[in-house]
């Protein structure tokens, strides 16, 4: 259990940071609301009104994130492969090469459906 309290200290210690800075700001901070202050900045150009939804994102939107965050994931996995290679053998490579398979089959079938296409 000695070896987690150090851990511990840094999450309070973090956490005591987070709520103290909250706290101050909101006492010591100003208060002058006014409509421009209020309103959503964007870029300098007068903001649009909104759906009472807040408006709809395309779905592309979404399946660039989504493969950004597959393939983002696929190099967090290659990484320590690629650094202790060496030392696992022939069963760490066969594993990669399924791995990369299956990545590049997603990666073929969101192409071949037109996923990668900007209209």
């Amino acid at each position: 259990m000695d070896l987690y309290l150090p851990i511990l200290g840094l999450a309070v210690l973090g956490a005591g940071f987070a709520v103290v800075t909250i706290v101050t700001s909101a006492l010591v901070g100003p208060k002058r609301y006014n409509r421009a202050k209020l309103d959503s900045y964007e870029c300098g150009i007068e903001p649009t009104p909104q759906p009472a939804g807040g408006g709809r994102f395309p779905v592309k939107y979404y399946i660039t994130a989504m493969m950004f965050i597959v393939f983002d994931i696929e190099i967090v996995f290659l990484f320590p492969w690629a650094v202790a290679f060496d030392s696992m053998g022939i069963f760490a490579l066969v594993e990669m090469v399924l791995f990369i398979a299956t990545v590049f089959l997603a990666y073929a079938y969101v192409w071949r459906r037109g996923g990668l296409e900007w209209d």
